[in-house]
């Protein structure tokens, strides 16, 4: 393959050389990054696949050598997509394929996947909001029965959340138990 076949064509139709994938530069663990990679690879080859349509589509016998440099460009980034792609790890549910497939929109499995956490937030939600009335009613029960002993459970109990929360504080955790994370700039 001589020199003239490793010419990519870019966006705007200048011919830039190809890089090397190798390059130990190139080699990120971000997968934010790499994930963008990907995409940018994805929309340059979705702009070649248009120069090459066009070329095509406008074929005449002196348009065959940028018809082969496009083909090779294609080829070229098609390549540089799947090795880019190796380093990232999505895994897309094959609902969402299979809505694709069928020619829908695969918004609809997100919205159908966030209609469902509501659904089992409100039934949480419910059994959560009926041990809470249990709790209270057993309290007040107790309460006209074993008053003292009510009193000490209450002592106990708000000098442990007074140690929940001031560890809570102390480990940059929230009350919940989730860590704070902080802002990426």
């Amino acid at each position: 393959m001589d020199s003239s076949q490793n010419t990519v064509l870019g966006s705007g139709g200048n011919g830039m050389l190809a890089t090397p994938l190798n390059d130990t530069a190139a080699a990120v663990d971000d997968p934010k990054q790499n994930l963008n990679q990907v995409i940018d690879s994805i929309q340059k080859t979705l702009g070649q696949l248009h120069q090459l349509y066009l070329t095509v589509s406008s074929f005449n016998t002196a348009s065959q050598l940028p018809l082969l440099q496009r083909l090779n460009g294609l080829v070229t980034e098609l390549d540089n997509m799947v090795k880019l792609s190796e380093r990232c790890d999505i895994q897309v549910p094959m609902e969402v394929l299979n809505l694709i497939d069928d020619g829908k929109n695969p918004d609809e499995f997100t919205r159908g996947v966030i209609n469902s956490c509501i659904t089992k937030n409100q039934v949480t939600k419910g059994k959560t909001d009926a041990f809470k009335s249990v709790r209270k009613h057993l309290l007040e029960e107790l309460e006209q029965t074993f008053p003292d002993e009510v009193e000490s459970y209450r002592e106990i109990r708000a000098m442990s959340a007074a140690e929940a929360k001031r560890l809570a504080q102390s480990q940059s955790s929230l009350p919940n138990g989730d860590v704070k994370v902080k802002p990426e700039h």
